[in-house]
């Protein structure tokens, strides 16, 4: 059972806009996360190695967003809020608590646009309040003319493979679920698109895997793709690179040696390999017509 605890604020504002994201605020209404992606850069001890175990449901969260959004609105400061940066908003307890349904309607009611980043299909769920916000959302003034619309929804996905998905995203939906909820989104008008985050070295970064993944997502109307490498910290037994290195160890015997020679030392890929990384997402987003950023994808669409 998730612990139930209270907080003094829920509502962040970022110190500066995203250019991928396009992040004003973050709305973070659970701790931890049950979906336990190895790769998540919120691992440490502090959740321990199963995040699920370590899930907080923040109770008086959807009091606190009301009275901050009221404060804001008051003030004339709208921004696109995001949910979530450090979980997920769809997670499977959201199923009982609701927490991210009922904030939905409180970000509604006060008229703020949103950016919601997921693995879960959970999301179509709340299509009639997405559909509202959208309409009525009232967007910060730089970003009127250019997006003209209160919702985003960024599917992420490490790879579209279900089995590679359980190796190192276990508890989070399977990639194919993801992608028919995608493909729904799309079909009821919603900008929506695909946070390619992080992509796995020698495994789903591979020219192969790379073609499969652009094509499917062209195929499925995604407006944009949002792509990056992985990036693994620490060396405690919760941490990701820990449990990135014993996965590969387990799994891909083969790409072990490579990994730890990258991660040895570092918590990033070397900068050629970054430097190619970046060259590749460029050819590719060019060679299937997919924006790699929110705003090109709008102009597309115009």
């Amino acid at each position: 059972m998730p612990k139930e605890i209270t907080v003094k604020t829920i509502l962040n504002k970022t110190k500066q806009r995203d250019s991928w994201f396009l992040d004003d605020y973050t709305l973070n209404l659970y701790s931890s996360c049950s979906f336990n992606c190895l790769y998540c850069y919120i691992r440490g001890s502090k959740y321990g190695t199963n995040l699920e175990e370590s899930l907080s449901v923040k109770t008086n969260a959807i009091d606190l967003l009301e009275q901050q959004l009221a404060h804001r609105a008051a003030k004339g400061q709208y921004g696109i809020i995001v949910l979530s940066s450090a979980t997920d908003p769809y997670l499977r307890i959201e199923k009982r608590y609701e927490l991210t349904r009922r904030a939905l309607e409180v970000i509604a009611q006060h008229r703020f646009p949103v950016h919601l980043i997921t693995k879960s299909d959970l999301i179509l769920r709340d299509l009639d309040l997405l559909h509202r916000i959208n309409k009525t959302a009232i967007l910060p003034e730089d970003l009127q003319p250019d997006l003209g619309r209160g919702v985003i929804v960024s599917f992420s996905f490490s790879t579209l493979d279900d089995g590679i998905g359980k190796i190192f995203e276990p508890g989070a939906t399977p990639p194919s679920h993801r992608l028919e909820a995608l493909q729904q989104m799309v079909d009821t008008g919603l900008l929506s698109g695909v946070s390619m985050m992080p992509l796995l070295p020698y495994i789903s970064d591979t020219t192969a895997s790379l073609h499969t993944l652009f094509s499917t997502f062209k195929a499925a109307a995604a407006h944009y793709l949002l792509p990056a490498t992985i990036t693994l910290f620490g060396d405690g037994r919760a941490d990701s690179k820990t449990l990135m290195l014993h996965a590969i160890k387990k799994h891909y015997p083969e790409l072990e040696a490579r990994y730890l020679r990258f991660f040895g030392d570092s918590h990033q890929m070397p900068a050629y390999y970054q430097d190619a990384f970046h060259r590749k997402m460029k050819e590719m987003s060019h060679e299937y017509n997919l924006p790699d950023r929110i705003l090109d994808a709008v102009k597309r669409m115009e």
